[in-house]
């Protein structure tokens, strides 16, 4: 299983983002998908998730507003777009799978390898 991420680098507060992520296990309209976070010391956060149809998101509270999780089943691909950054947004972001979908990192199964995002203030 391999997710792949990407969309991360140096943004500056107040800018935007736009991270993608490809799913090799298939199909992949089967599962969930979810945005996680983690900055070094700290566990990983949830950041927002989306079923497998696309037609239900849900978001952490600290994202709400500003972040929207979107996926195109026929690219495989889930993308999380993020407005108005913060400084407190700077973390890597995962990319993951779940049969189920939710808000813990025990409900996915399957993860990418993350991609860095940086806000310059």
């Amino acid at each position: 299983v391999q997710l792949q991420a990407s969309g991360g680098g140096l943004v500056q507060t107040g800018g935007s983002l736009r991270l993608s992520c490809v799913a090799s296990r298939r199909p992949f309209s089967r599962y969930a998908m979810g945005w996680f976070r983690q900055v070094p010391g700290k566990e990983r956060e949830f950041v927002g998730s989306i079923s497998w149809s696309g037609a239900n998101t849900y978001y952490a509270n600290s994202v709400k507003g500003r972040a929207t999780i979107s996926r195109d089943n026929a690219k495989n691909t889930v993308y999380l777009q993020m407005n108005s950054v913060k400084p407190e947004d700077a973390a890597v972001y995962y990319c993951a799978q779940s049969q189920t979908g939710g808000m813990y990192v025990s409900e996915y199964d399957a993860w990418g390898q993350g991609t860095l995002v940086t806000v310059s203030s």
